[in-house]
């Protein structure tokens, strides 16, 4: 008996290698790296997510508007041609998830990030608006840990130190002075707040490359305190974390109180506030000035320095605004006002 033996056809070949090659594209697509992307959004108008106690909404067409960024895993294909996005950028994991960090304290910690800036924005637009307002130093916020200090995956963003050696901490300076007082290589004990929770860890100190002599432990902090409003001031913002949107909120609660903030203008602003009104850095400008663009607003407000000097490269037709504080960014507006007119 004679078999014959069956071949494929050009037609069938070509058919079989598309096939496969949609197939690994596909995988490609869908199957994630181990590196993070960050991706723009576009900006957001911040009023209807602010509620202010005896506040109305403005109607003279103006509004405020804060800006996000998408932060998940890159998939296969992202990780090999990132460019396939407009703004996007490759950002090793270690620097999303500190050591010892998972995506799900991550999460927590940014949305506690998020309402502790909340808290910020409405003292500061109360003071500024004329209220008084309570708000006592309860100690120091942690908002970053180096991924490569002592203190990685021992402390974490938003833990809250109240002592050091057994001596109270209640601004950065009082931790600045017992951790700086070290010998580096030696242990520090350090009382924190996480959440409802209170924990004592132990953090070694290494040398301060920027001052000899001295010793750190490889945190940036902030001031933690104790916050009563006059008013009533509910911010939804749904799943949104960190402290970005502090200077919008803090813009669009003054405006709702019934003061001229935005004149009629679409403005865009991002910052970290902090309980003295000063505005510092944050991360993913670029991604946040290409929100910007796409929303069709004019005119952003960024933190002052490097924030400013990056967000000129990707604006466009946006105005960037460098301000250091929040009493400078409402006269930067009047100021961009009275020049419209």
């Amino acid at each position: 008996m004679i078999r014959l033996r069956r071949t494929l056809s050009p037609l069938r070949l070509a058919l079989a290698g598309a096939g496969l090659l949609a197939f690994a594209f596909l995988l490609l697509w869908l199957l994630p790296s181990n590196e993070y992307i960050f991706l723009p959004d576009r900006a957001h108008p911040v009023g209807p997510l602010v509620v202010v106690q005896g506040g109305h909404p403005p109607k003279d067409g103006g509004d405020i508007y804060f800006v996000d960024i998408f932060v998940r895993k890159a998939t296969l294909i992202e990780r090999l041609w990132p460019g396939i996005h407009e703004g996007a950028q490759l950002v090793p994991a270690s620097d999303v998830l500190p050591k010892g960090i998972s995506d799900s304290q991550r999460v927590q910690a940014d949305r506690r990030e998020m309402t502790h800036s909340q808290q910020l924005a409405a003292a500061v637009a109360l003071r500024a608006a004329g209220y008084h307002v309570i708000a006592r130093p309860t100690g120091v916020l942690i908002e970053q840990v180096a991924g490569d200090a002592p203190a990685a995956g021992v402390l974490q963003p938003t833990d809250v130190i109240v002592a050091a050696d057994g001596k109270q901490v209640r601004v950065p300076a009082d931790l600045r002075r017992i951790v700086g007082a070290h010998t580096a290589g030696s242990t520090v004990q350090l009382a924190i707040h996480r959440g409802a929770e209170q924990k004592l860890f132990d953090v070694k100190t290494v040398a301060d490359p920027s001052q000899q002599g001295r010793s750190i432990i490889g945190i940036i902090v902030s001031q933690a305190a104790f916050i009563k409003l006059p008013l009533n001031v509910k911010i939804n913002a749904g799943t949104i974390g960190g402290p970005s949107a502090g200077l919008a909120f803090a813009l669009d609660i003054l405006e709702q109180l019934g003061h001229d903030v935005d004149h009629g203008q679409k403005i865009a602003a991002t910052g970290q506030i902090e309980l003295d009104g000063s505005v510092t850095p944050i991360g993913g400008v670029e991604q946040k000035t290409i929100g910007v663009r796409r929303a069709g607003v004019h005119v952003f407000l960024v933190p002052a320095g490097d924030n400013a000097t990056e967000a000129r490269r990707y604006a466009g037709d946006v105005r960037i605004v460098p301000v250091h504080s929040f009493r400078q960014a409402l006269r930067a507006l009047a100021t961009l006002s009275k020049k419209a007119d």
